[in-house]
């Protein structure tokens, strides 16, 4: 055989992987997706949710579907000009209040997106038990902002965030997790409270783990849009990987440390990608949080992303912005 024959098998059997390749990472479209939502102290929430649910069909990788508590919290104009599509009559209170009623049928979904915020009432026990059943069988979910905050008082939920903020967590719920300057990770169980921020800012983003699936091809830095920058998050951190951080300044009543914003975990068989951003809707514009949400809500699914870093993508000095169309 000769060497030109040879070369030409060779070529063949290459080309042949790589679309083998390439066919295994094809995403079986549409991914079904649940946003969950009504109780959060970020009164925006109704219009965020109608967002993302935007951001996401509009990849055309995603069908999604919303459940609301019947009892809602906060947002109330917001929640009268987002309605949820044959969704329960709601009713807004003046404080949470658990909805006997909220119990998603999450079997019959790919990912669960948590939109709940501080304060938000707990689930029923039964939901608890299901959500649970759904991501130890491998089940994906993604936590928006304030879903950092919510349930406390749930300890899978906890373990399935990693990390939160607020609803009197502190050094009991587990250490207190960041990077230093020399980009080590540190895990500090020192005495303290969790969660704070300062004022709402542009902040660059900071790549970690430039090979995961989520962040692969991200460039290394990138500015993300006006928002609040979470900092002293606790919790258990277990099967955590830390994808990117931001540094909060003490000039801004920060912590001059390197804050995680962007978070994997597993829990059982299940994946979630946890990110910080997404505190309003100038926040939510911000391609680099469109892109992280289509990729991580893709990542969370099915372990596996094909959706390519758009060309309007953030650089590491400026910011670029995604218009919501209603």
């Amino acid at each position: 055989m000769t060497f030109n024959n040879k070369f030409l098998i060779f070529l063949l059997a290459l080309l042949s992987a790589g679309a083998a390749s390439v066919s295994s990472f094809a995403q079986k479209s549409p991914l079904k997706v649940l946003i969950v939502d009504g109780q959060n102290n970020h009164e925006q929430w109704p219009k965020i949710t109608a967002m993302m649910k935007y951001y996401l069909e509009d990849s055309k990788k995603f069908a999604v579907d919303i459940q609301r508590t019947r009892y809602t919290w906060q947002g109330d104009k917001l929640a009268q000009e987002y309605p949820v599509k044959n969704g329960p009559q709601t009713e807004a209170l003046k404080q949470p209040k658990m909805d006997s009623a909220f119990h998603p049928k999450f079997s019959n979904y790919d990912v669960v997106i948590c939109n709940f915020g501080w304060n938000a009432a707990p689930w029923t026990a039964d939901a608890q038990k299901d959500f649970e059943k759904f991501m130890k069988n491998g089940g994906g979910l993604v936590v928006i902002h304030a879903a950092n905050n919510s349930f406390p008082q749930w300890p899978a939920y906890n373990q399935m965030i990693g990390l939160g903020g607020w609803g009197d967590r502190t050094e009991k719920d587990g250490p207190y997790v960041y990077y230093d300057q020399s980009g080590k990770e540190v895990r500090d169980m020192q005495p303290g409270k969790a969660g704070s921020h300062g004022a709402q800012m542009e902040f660059k983003i900071t790549v970690r783990e430039p090979n995961h699936p989520i962040t692969k091809g991200m460039p290394a830095n990138w500015l993300h849009s006006r928002d609040e920058l979470y900092d002293r998050l606790r919790g258990p951190a277990e099967h955590m990987q830390i994808l990117a951080t931001a540094f909060s300044p003490k000039t801004n009543n920060g912590t001059d440390r390197n804050e995680p914003m962007l978070i994997v975990l597993r829990y059982g068989k299940g994946r979630i990608f946890h990110m910080a951003l997404g505190h309003a809707d100038y926040s939510v514009e911000c391609v680099g949080f469109v892109t992280c949400l289509q990729r991580g809500s893709q990542w969370a699914a099915t372990g596996k992303v094909d959706i390519p870093i758009p060309a309007d993508f953030p650089t590491e000095t400026e910011t670029k912005q995604r218009k919501f169309a209603q």
